[in-house]
C-alpha cells in the first residue's frame, strides 16, 4: 500500500488551528486514491534545521514524501525587514545575506530527506492573506527564499506543489501564517493531483 508522509512545519501539523474541522493529514488521507495511506512527521515550529531529524522517525512502510519548511525560517529573520538602511541597496543585501544563510540550511534539510531514497515533492512558502497591510511587504520578502525553493526543486529534478498559488484567498488562513480547514483541503487536493500524475508534474497548483 503507497503511504505518502507530510514533513515540515504547521503547513502540515496544523491541527490546533482548525478545532473542530479537520487537519490537513486528514484531509490528504481523504483526497488520496484507493489504497492509499497518509501519516504526520511533521511538527508545529519546525525550521529546516529541525527536518532531519523527522526523516529519521519515518514509519518503515513510507513510500513517497512531501515536504513543507522554510516558513519559520523566514519568521525568525523577518526582524531586518524593520532594520534602518541607507539605500534601498543595503536592504537587498541584507536580504541576499538572510536568503543565502537559509539556502545553507534548506540544502541541508533536502539532502538528509533525499537521502531516504523515496519520491519527494516539495512546498514553496505560500504568502499572507491579501487584505492584511504588510502581504505587499512580506510576499516581496519572501520571494527571495522561495527563489531558494525553487531553484533547489528543479536542480534535483522534484515536483514543486506552489501554496502560493493554491492558497490565495484570505479563507485559506486561520490566521496570517497558518492554513485553515479551506486552505488544508485546497493542499489536499494538489497533493492528489501530484499522485495522480505518478509524480511527474513539476509544478503543481
Amino acid at each position: 500500500m503507497p503511504h505518502l508522509v507530510l514533513l515540515g512545519d504547521s503547513i502540515f501539523d496544523n491541527a490546533r488551528y482548525v478545532p473542530g474541522e479537520p487537519d490537513v493529514v486528514r484531509q490528504v488521507r481523504a483526497a488520496l486514491p484507493k489504497g492509499w495511506t497518509a501519516s504526520l512527521e511533521a511538527v508545529d515550529g519546525a525550521t529546516t534545521r529541525n527536518v532531519p531529524s523527522q526523516t529519521a522517525r519515518l514509519p518503515k512502510d513510507a513510500t513517497h514524501l512531501v515536504v513543507s519548511m522554510g516558513g519559520n525560517d523566514a519568521l525568525g529573520t523577518s526582524h531586518i525587514l524593520y532594520e534602518n538602511v541607507r539605500q534601498v541597496a543595503e536592504a537587498v543585501l541584507r536580504l541576499r545575506d538572510a536568503q543565502e544563510r537559509f539556502a545553507t540550511d534548506y540544502h541541508a534539510a533536502l539532502d538528509a530527506v533525499l537521502a531516504r531514497g523515496l519520491p519527494t515533492a516539495v512546498c514553496t512558502i505560500y504568502d499572507t492573506p491579501q487584505t492584511r497591510t504588510e502581504q505587499p511587504i512580506i510576499r516581496t520578502a519572501l520571494s527571495v527564499f522561495n527563489d531558494v525553493i525553487s531553484r533547489a526543486a528543479f536542480s534535483q529534478g522534484l515536483p514543486l506543489i506552489d501554496l502560493r498559488l493554491i492558497c490565495n484567498e484570505d479563507a485559506d488562513y486561520a490566521n496570517p501564517i497558518e492554513p485553515s480547514a479551506r486552505g488544508g483541503e485546497k493542499m489536499a487536493r494538489a497533493i492528489a493531483r501530484l499522485v495522480a500524475s505518478e509524480w511527474q508534474m513539476q509544478v503543481v497548483v
